[in-house]
């Protein structure tokens, strides 16, 4: 799939103008297709202006296809790996972005994180969806129960982790193959089809704003999860 001046898929046109340094309002002129070329060979891509698969994978944007777009009424989403997303029965408020705070390209499944969850006291995985470090997406908890991934916001929300989060003396650290980050951008595009009025945002942004002034700063967060600001970076999905 690739997208040039004058497309009409103002979704992927946003996550594009955004990357370049473009206002992401959504539309492709000259200006978009000049910052593009610019971007291109920064990057050391042929400065042709048009977002083919070598860009959008530079970029970490998976390419949305009409086909992959929840219909009216549609109870489920087709992921572009051929995992299908459930809509939930639970009204969904939020789509919270977590790591699985392991270290830096160590592997990491979904039997795994249950059998520590459990161990923890849990019934279950405590989210529903893992994007593995190749990037694919693995389904966990039930999307119809409420998760168990961040603390009062469980019963209206959807948890979405990937796996790293730390580096190996167990910082914070945004360890995200290039591979992931396409894959939750995709993921996260589809679950924004099923849930549309579901705000989109790291675990770090549930923190209390103690001093009342409208914003989680670094020093009210409980927690560094996911270790990148996710509510930024996909606020226009």
């Amino acid at each position: 799939m690739t997208y040039r001046e004058g497309t009409t898929n103002r979704t992927i046109t946003k996550l594009i103008q955004k990357k370049i340094g473009c206002y992401p309002d959504g539309i492709w002129g000259k200006l978009t297709t000049e910052a593009l070329k610019q971007w291109q060979r920064e990057h050391g891509l042929t400065p042709d202006g048009i977002a083919g698969p070598a860009t959008l994978a530079r970029m970490g944007i998976a390419a949305v296809t009409p086909s992959q777009t929840a219909t009216a009424g549609s109870l489920d989403s087709v992921f572009s790996n051929g995992v299908t997303l459930k809509r939930s029965k639970r009204r969904i408020d939020y789509i919270a972005v977590h790591c699985t705070a392991s270290k830096e390209g160590v592997p990491m499944t979904v039997e795994q994180i249950r059998s520590i969850h459990r161990k923890q006291g849990w019934s279950d995985i405590g989210y529903h969806y893992v994007v593995y470090l190749d990037g694919t997406v693995h389904i966990g908890r039930d999307v119809h129960i409420s998760g168990a991934h961040v603390s009062g916001y469980n019963a209206h929300s959807i948890g979405v982790v990937y796996v790293g989060g730390v580096d190996n003396r167990m910082k914070a650290k945004d360890t995200r193959t290039a591979k992931q980050r396409h894959a939750l951008m995709s993921l996260l595009v589809d679950l924004r089809k099923l849930y549309p009025t579901a705000k989109i945002q790291g675990h770090r942004d549930f923190s209390p704003d103690k001093n009342h002034n409208g914003i989680i700063e670094p020093s009210e967060w409980i927690k560094q999860c996911p270790s990148f600001d996710a509510k930024s970076e996909y606020s226009i999905i």
